[in-house]
């Protein structure tokens, strides 16, 4: 069986590309590209002479049937315009239809657009949603930051320049003035990553006209807990203890229920420890 290797490109600079993601490039029998235009870039910059075959959002379920006679004779690399295919992009129906066909599909791993921003955004990292583009009207947008507004995951969202300050207006309608990272231009010349409040990226943006193509990284809502005790903190971290826990592990799972910081609780463990030490 032939592989469908999923090759990430890079989303800015032409260096943010794998050494196994360009030996790929080179050795498949043929690239399925979002835009070969843009795809021709990247294959000039490292001479690479592979065939390429359009595989866009307008004919993707024409060009499946080509892409799956293709891997008969040899294996294939699905590239998106810029970042890692099938996320966001056409990908997902071709990867399900060569899995149904019995070949191979293989993650070449790289750029990606919203992990970057979040891994920068200086925001909680260990649980996110990723939602893709906003909607473009109002009225649905909204709809949907209401059924995100309870979730204490960090929201990760795509959107284009000339709809950044509305959707800004609408997030703070519905979420509140929550922290917020907008990441423009990420990997290029004009990088650019915002860090503050909605209501302050809002008056930053309005004096500064977006520009370029923006991933917006916005905290969860924060649950409230009630803090526990230090007795019954001290109960529970022996308890933790006696199973032999790592006390970061402890500390971390400790923190999410108990109302006290990780880095309290992390003291309390090492008087504990000392203790049972002496």
């Amino acid at each position: 069986m032939s592989t469908l290797y999923l090759v990430a490109t890079p989303i800015g600079n032409l260096e943010d590309i794998s050494a196994r993601g360009l030996c790929v490039l080179r050795e498949v029998k043929l690239i399925a590209a979002e835009d070969t235009r843009q795809t021709n870039k990247l294959l000039q910059r490292y001479d690479i002479h592979t065939p390429s075959l359009s595989y866009h959002e307008h004919n993707k379920l024409v060009r499946l049937e080509r892409v799956l006679e293709a891997l008969q004779g040899g294996d294939v690399a699905l590239v998106s315009d810029a970042g890692t295919p099938a996320l966001n992009d056409p990908g997902y129906e071709l990867v399900r239809a060569v899995i149904d066909a019995g070949h191979i599909v293989s993650p070449i791993p790289g750029a990606c657009a919203p992990v970057a921003a979040l891994v920068a955004s200086g925001l909680p990292t260990d649980s996110f949603l990723y939602l893709g583009y906003l909607p473009r009207k109002s009225s649905e947008r909204q709809s949907l930051l209401i059924s995100v507004c309870n979730l204490p995951y960090t929201l990760i969202f795509l959107e284009a320049p000339h709809r950044v300050l509305a959707s800004l207006e609408d997030l703070q309608s519905i979420l509140g003035d929550r922290k917020i990272a907008l990441g423009r231009e990420l990997t290029k010349l004009h990088e650019e990553i915002f860090r503050g409040s909605l209501s302050q990226a809002f008056q930053h943006f309005t004096d500064n006209p977006p520009r370029g193509e923006f991933t917006l990284v916005v905290a969860g809502k924060t649950i409230q807990v009630e803090r526990w005790t230090e007795d019954h903190l001290n109960s529970e971290l022996q308890a933790h203890l006696t199973l032999g826990e790592p006390a970061s592990k402890a500390a971390a799972k400790l923190a999410v229920t108990s109302g006290w910081s990780r880095r309290e609780i992390y003291q309390h463990l090492l008087k504990i420890q000392g203790k049972i030490g002496s």
